[in-house]
């Protein structure tokens, strides 16, 4: 089960609940974790509510464009309990999509794949770690017929 929450003070223009579940099921299948129904919440929210969330979870009291909370440990996921959740701050996001020169649903259905690794125990913190990541990034995205994400830092085999 995939929910969407759109927090009463977004207006957003956001993609539809198709594109963010397909996205969640190929991450899922090239991270080779093997749900019938991965339960994700993802949230669309303010940037002072990331804001919030980012400088108490994390201890940095600064806008991000997308935090993820695992609620599931270890490798050995099911489909009984939620994966975890995903947080937009999207204004933020919006602009970092202008900025970058992006199409806006795209950046976000990034950002949720992004989201999606964290919940499935993948983190960037190491220079290897970094580089697994973006490469499976850039193949999801490759695979959903979207932008490259690190268009400078992947190496051929993607």
């Amino acid at each position: 089960m995939i929910d969407v929450i759109i927090d009463h003070d977004v207006n957003a223009d956001l993609p539809n609940q198709e594109g963010i579940e397909s996205a969640i099921h190929l991450t899922c299948k090239m991270a080779a974790v093997h749900l019938n129904t991965p339960h994700v919440c993802i949230r669309f929210a303010s940037d002072d509510i990331v804001q919030e969330l980012n400088a108490q979870w994390r201890d940095k009291n600064k806008v991000t464009d997308v935090l993820s909370f695992p609620m599931q440990e270890g490798d050995a996921y099911t489909d009984d309990e939620p994966l975890g959740d995903i947080i937009l701050a999207m204004p933020f996001v919006r602009h970092e999509a202008q900025r970058l020169q992006l199409k806006s649903h795209a950046h976000i259905i990034h950002l949720i794949i992004h989201g999606m690794l964290h919940l499935l125990g993948y983190d960037h913190i190491q220079d290897d770690e970094a580089r697994t990541m973006q490469n499976l990034e850039s193949r999801i995205m490759k695979e959903l017929h979207l932008h490259q994400p690190y268009p400078d830092e992947i190496s051929d085999h993607v």
